[in-house]
């Protein structure tokens, strides 16, 4: 460390007094010796505690600085850590963001799955809907004709039509050994239709009955109410069909196994007038075991 001025001039003080006192030492009297050794003792003190008060200065002024180093870093230190913790934010922000991007990629990748899916379904639905409209619209064409309009159908006894369509087969029932019957716990049961229609109905079954059933046996035709529907059941002995082919014979044009001839018009047309009149058929039939033709009608 480099000296002061001030402790420059107190050195040279002391050393030019402490000169004066070897030299006084032969020539001064005892008096002035002292007060000489006296000031050349001052310059040292002073020139000490100048030199202490220098050193301590400097000392305050390096921990000061040191200080502010340290603060200076501590902040430097907080800046990075609140840099730190940015850079967490934004990347824990990146990552939420990424996964939702993600979920939002797996969602729209299913939404348009679902879209295809609903878009294929509501295909079938239309060609389905084509097809019923279709076959709605041949079955109409199947209704036997008819001169009075839905509203002008009259009020018949539906056991008398069976009993008629029954007698007018007769014939051709005893030739093919078939006996056909009529049961019913009521002698009149009402409803309103062409009465041609339903006789064309009866016939129908009663002659697909008369054709397949190839053996003797009979045809048992029931017929119940119940609230405001009409239910019909017409159950034979014949040979039946497998439960795969039962459900296509109320089809036009189908040809079953033990199909012999004709173009299926028969149960197909039955269908098409149960329907006309808001009723529904369906038939239930094991290979072997008879064919069972279930309708149900509104009075």
């Amino acid at each position: 460390m480099s000296m002061s001025k001030v402790q420059r001039v107190l050195l040279a003080l002391a050393c030019i007094l402490y000169a004066a006192t070897i030299f006084g030492f032969f020539r001064f009297g005892i008096y002035l010796e002292i007060l000489l050794f006296l000031m050349h003792s001052l310059c040292l003190i002073l020139f000490t505690y100048r030199t202490y008060a220098d050193v301590r200065n400097d000392e305050i002024a390096e921990d000061t600085r040191q200080q502010d180093i340290g603060i200076q870093l501590a902040e430097k230190d907080k800046e990075i850590l609140d840099m730190h913790t940015l850079l967490q934010e934004k990347e824990s922000a990146y990552m939420t963001l990424t996964r939702e991007h993600d979920v939002l990629r797996f969602e729209a990748e299913k939404m348009k799955e679902d879209m295809e899916a609903l878009e294929g379904k509501l295909k079938e639905i239309r060609e389905e809907a084509e097809k019923e409209a279709m076959k709605a619209k041949d079955l109409s064409s199947l209704l036997p004709p008819s001169d009075l309009s839905y509203e002008e159908h009259s009020v018949v006894n539906i056991i008398d039509l069976a009993n008629q369509a029954r007698s007018e087969l007769m014939e051709s029932a005893k030739a093919a050994n078939l006996h056909v019957s009529v049961s019913s716990s009521s002698e009149m049961l009402l409803v309103r239709a062409d009465p041609n229609r339903l006789k064309v109905l009866f016939r129908n079954i009663i002659d697909n009955s008369i054709k397949y059933m190839n053996r003797p046996g009979s045809l048992v035709i029931t017929i119940s109410s119940l609230g405001d529907d009409i239910f019909i059941v017409l159950k034979d002995t014949g040979e039946g069909l497998p439960e795969k082919e039962t459900k296509h014979i109320f089809e036009l044009n189908y040809q079953g196994s033990n199909r012999l001839s004709g173009n299926g018009l028969g149960l197909a047309q039955a269908r098409a007038i149960v329907e006309y009149y808001g009723g529904t058929i369906y038939a239930k039939s094991t290979e072997g075991g008879g064919m069972g033709i279930y309708i149900q009608l509104p009075a």
